[in-house]
């Protein structure tokens, strides 16, 4: 099997796998394991949908009105219905990206063989990402609760052949069209299987799987721009001593000092006092950098944890069990994936605030020890980066209000039978901006510190930094000079940030970080 498939069986999948098949387009195989899982559970359902007996999912109505016996005659109407019904999401598109990791993980459940549904709608699933028809979900319509139900009822909508849905192109076209010019047969569903395809935490779990991956990337990125604005500073690099922070054991923050220090070994720049302004300690945002980005690792590591878990469940309800019973249960219920969204907003929202802090500090020639104001060219004729950090200023407050908690809200729903949902939806959603905010304070924070490097004339930074220097001159940031249009160059900064070329310069001259 080459290195772009990836292959779902009845375990779970990883973190790699969903980032491979959400951004990387990695084509989906089912295994026999699974396929025979599916069957079996299958058989469960079709025995007890044979029965007079009513059972939640299989031959009763939803929610609020599960107290209804469905004959078997108006069964397949009722699975069509609910998916049509709950797809009722409003506002703006979602992410093609989250849409297929939100359907992949969908996919993984329904392959665990808890969720009864048939192989070959399993294999309808496989097919539509593979052909890369990417279903229409809208920004509004989940509580995180009973999963996140209107996006996943749009999904299934488009295995129906139904509703809208983006094609490989992006031109948004009927789903049913989509479908027949890649050869795909629409689906009939069949008892229970409506409710398993719309009953998970798919969407909040994709968007923590890929702000994890987003958010390792750039708290090693903000590792280095700490390191170059403490450099650019004249600031001293014995606070990044590991036996400092062996007497204070938090992993992410040995880490994130071990991090700049590499950045910063052979540096001219770093322990210089100014004879006008003797310094006997750097400022907090310089010197508690390890302490503030270190929280925020050990944050992102529970996180991972907790996605682990996750990618390793099957959320639905009611559950098919191995002995034969199919139970109802609560495992919809997105609240631990919620809270380590929140908590992640407010780690992001704090890493953030720092690099604001020591880019502030970079610019203002009362506390930068002889840089000049702004670090402009001739400050007065040129403001210099004065308004780059206005911006900057501005995505910390909005990271600041986006801190504040979804998961905590609860509006009731379903006539009262959904009375305590998770908002972790909106916990996600709330987290993406985070993440981009953070992206483009980082680099703020390098444009200002490799321009404040390069004002430092007769003193030698060090080789890593410049290396990075160096790729970012290359990447279209340029460096200092008179005053120009900024927009272009924090453009640039951005997108270095965004595709790991912070991290790439810096690691060929120090290997990897941690």
């Amino acid at each position: 099997m080459d290195m772009h498939t990836v292959v779902l069986g009845t375990s779970g999948t990883t973190t790699a796998d969903v980032i491979a098949v959400a951004r990387g387009n990695a084509r989906i195989e089912i295994s026999g394991e699974a396929l025979s899982a599916l069957a079996a559970a299958r058989a469960i359902v079709d025995a007890l949908a044979a029965k007079p007996e009513p059972v939640y999912g299989v031959s009763t109505g939803f929610g609020a009105l599960a107290s209804r016996h469905i004959s078997p005659e108006l069964r397949a109407q009722l699975q069509r219905n609910i998916v049509r019904s709950h797809a009722a999401g409003m506002g703006p598109h979602v992410e093609r990206e989250v849409v297929r990791a939100l359907m992949f993980l969908r996919l993984k459940t329904v392959c665990s063989g808890h969720t009864g549904v048939r192989p070959e709608v399993a294999q309808t699933m496989a097919d539509v990402l593979n052909a890369g028809i990417t279903p229409v979900v809208h920004e509004y319509g989940s509580l995180g609760c009973s999963g996140d139900l209107a996006p996943l009822s749009h999904c299934a909508l488009t295995l129906m052949g139904e509703g809208d849905a983006e094609g490989p192109d992006g031109v948004v076209k009927p789903a049913g069209e989509l479908l027949a010019a890649a050869g795909i047969t629409p689906v009939e569903l069949r008892e229970k299987e409506g409710l398993a395809l719309l009953n998970g935490t798919d969407g909040m779990l994709g968007m923590l799987v890929m702000a994890i991956d987003d958010l390792e990337m750039l708290y090693k990125s903000a590792d280095v721009t700490a390191a170059l604005s403490l450099e650019a500073l004249l600031g001293t690099d014995k606070v990044l001593a590991p036996e400092l922070h062996a007497i204070r054991p938090h992993p992410g923050q040995g880490a994130a000092a071990a991090n700049m220090l590499k950045v910063l070994e052979g540096s001219e720049l770093t322990g210089h006092h100014q004879d006008d302004a003797p310094r006997v300690q750097d400022a907090y945002s310089v010197r508690c950098a390890p302490q503030v980005a270190g929280a925020g690792r050990d944050t992102l590591a529970y996180a991972r944890v907790v996605a682990e878990r996750e990618l390793a469940s099957a959320v639905d309800n009611p559950v098919v069990l191995a002995d034969g019973r199919v139970e109802s249960n609560g495992n919809f219920h997105g609240a631990p994936v919620a809270y380590v969204l929140d908590f992640l907003a407010i780690a992001a929202a704090d890493l953030g605030s720092i690099a604001e802090r020591r880019t502030d500090r970079l610019l203002d020639k009362n506390r930068s020890h002889g840089l000049p104001a702004f670090l402009a060219d001739d400050a007065g004729v040129d403001s210099g980066l004065m308004i780059a950090q206005y911006t900057q200023a501005a995505l910390v407050s909005e990271m600041k209000r986006l801190a504040v908690p979804a998961s905590v809200d609860s509006i009731p729903s379903s006539a009262m039978q959904e009375d305590h949902v998770s908002m972790g939806w909106s916990a996600a959603r709330k987290l993406r901006t985070s993440v981009g905010n953070l992206a483009r304070i980082v680099a703020v924070e390098l444009y200002a510190s490799t321009r404040a490097i390069e004002l430092r004339e007769g003193l030698t930074a060090a080789p890593a930094s410049r290396a990075v220097i160096e790729a970012v001159r290359k990447a279209g940031v340029e460096g200092p000079g008179p005053d120009r249009f900024l927009a272009p160059d924090l453009a640039a900064a951005d997108a270095f940030v965004r595709g790991g070329g912070v991290v790439a310069a810096v690691e060929t001259v120090t290997g990897a970080l941690a």
